[in-house]
């Protein structure tokens, strides 16, 4: 290794350490100093964990925004949004007609409440959304409407409200990532992803039925009411609707809202307790992957594997939209910890046609460990997500569900039937995953270019010193 990258790698290494001590100490002192203290259990003790419910997931655009517009266009009692970005001009299919997102929320408040409630944008206008684009789509989903939509500036300085959930009639809630806006990309895709200007977009998200839908009403209505100033009664815990097992789990900073002032942080719990007990497998699809607090114990388990069968495979986005070479120097550090070992596959998704390509932009945040433990929502695997944007993820430990989950994705990312892949993961891993990433060819998945051992490695320790306070 040459003498520069040894210097990065010493760098890096340190301000690594201050980071994870850093967090280490600001959860200590706000009472969650248990997240790192390396116990067993699928479950962060600190959220309630509901029997009886259906989890079903929804994959890609065009499963996942009918399903959407379908329930609020159903709403008997009340119809709740929280996200990141929602776009009035947005519809949530191509069908010719296709109300907008504003005329399908207008209709329903004709018959019920509805409640939006909108990131305010950054205090600068860096990013998107901005504060001026905000400001509209409040006016607009008013406009003319009994919608009521309020903005939420209650941000941690240089982060945000992330978090994408619909609630409807308490009944049905929809968590995961799919953002009802055509910001930064058009979220309609299918699982065929043919080539599309400029990127395809692949992402994920779930429909929930049963009493764990009361956690995500709740969590709304806490919001709502400390923003809106609006009181509103406590959500019903519905009936059984199926036989999952479901953990809501979330990241609220501290000193945010007044009915959590320390902050919670069951999902960084949630996610640290899985990948610690993973043994066979950890498959993981996000935005972003540069947490220390994750990548240790991937490259921990990469150096020590827990079985001869253990494997990590990682699909990732080509080019995210930030900390691109921050998640390259973490893959970097685990091709290190591999050392040869073949158990590690970083992959990204392609398009092809036969005359053009494109690239499919990853913008899910789900994690399979074992086939036995499952987590979807709008968590990407950095420093915002886990400590200071505010998330929601929902984990279940059916088995049957991770499976039948992770093969479904493999079938729609390797362009193979179900049956073929239905065999012990590790052969697929070292056989179909790895000839197709290693070879050329009009493959949708392929290597993840320009991994960096150098400079790139420092942004993500140094962004996060300079901003998480």
């Amino acid at each position: 290794m040459a003498l520069l990258d040894v210097v990065d790698a010493r760098i890096g290494d340190g301000l690594e350490s201050l980071l994870c001590a850093h967090h280490s100490r600001r959860l200590r002192k706000l009472g969650w100093g248990s997240v790192f203290a390396g116990e067993d259990g699928w479950w962060s003790p600190r959220s309630p964990v509901r029997d009886g419910n259906r989890v079903d997931v929804l994959v890609d655009g065009h499963e996942l925004l009918p399903a959407v517009a379908e329930a609020i266009s159903s709403a008997r009692e009340s119809v709740h949004l929280a996200g990141w970005c929602m776009s009035p001009d947005f519809r949530l299919t191509r069908e010719p007609g296709a109300p907008t997102l504003r005329e399908l929320l207008a209709a329903a408040a004709e018959r019920v409440p509805v409640r939006v409630l909108l990131w305010a944008g950054p205090p600068v206008p860096m990013f998107e959304p901005t504060r001026k684009r905000v400001r509209a789509a409040r006016e607009e989903f008013m406009r003319d409407s009994a919608v009521s939509c309020v903005i939420d500036a209650r941000e941690r300085t240089m982060h945000c409200h992330h978090e994408k959930i619909v609630v409807v009639d308490g009944s049905v809630a929809f968590v995961g990532g799919m953002d009802l806006t055509a910001v930064e990309g058009d979220r309609h895709d299918t699982p065929e992803h043919p080539p599309r200007h400029p990127l395809g977009w692949h992402d994920i998200g779930t429909r929930l039925r049963g009493p764990v839908v009361a956690d995500v009403a709740e969590h709304f209505r806490a919001r709502w009411q400390e923003i809106a100033g609006e009181e509103l009664p406590p959500a019903p815990v519905p009936g059984p609707a199926g036989t999952s097992s479901a953990q809501l789990v979330r990241t609220i900073p501290e000193r945010t809202y007044d009915f959590v002032p320390r902050g919670e942080f069951s999902l960084l719990d949630s996610y640290l307790r899985a990948l610690r007990s993973a043994t066979r497998l950890v498959y993981l699809e996000n935005q972003f992957l540069w947490s220390p607090e994750v990548t240790e114990i991937l490259i921990e388990k990469l150096r020590n594997p827990p079985d001869p069968r253990f494997r990590v495979v990682l699909v990732l986005p080509r080019k995210p939209s930030n900390g691109a070479d921050t998640t390259r120097g973490q893959l970097g550090r685990m091709i290190d910890a591999d050392d040869g070992g073949r158990r590690l596959i970083a992959a990204t998704l392609s398009s092809h046609d036969g005359q053009t390509s494109s690239s499919v932009y990853v913008h899910a945040k789900l994690a399979i460990v074992d086939d036995r433990w499952l987590s979807v929502g709008s968590a990407n695997l950095n420093e915002h997500s886990l400590f200071n944007d505010t998330e929601v993820n929902v984990v279940t430990d059916d088995a049957d569900l991770a499976r039948r989950t992770r093969l479904r994705l493999w079938s729609e990312h390797l362009r193979r039937p179900v049956e073929e892949l239905d065999r012990a993961p590790e052969d697929v891993v070292d056989g179909l995953w790895r000839d197709l990433v290693e070879s050329e060819g009009d493959h949708r998945v392929t290597s993840l270019p320009g991994v960096s051992r150098r400079a790139g490695r420092l942004q993500g320790p140094l962004r996060g010193l300079l901003v998480d306070g």
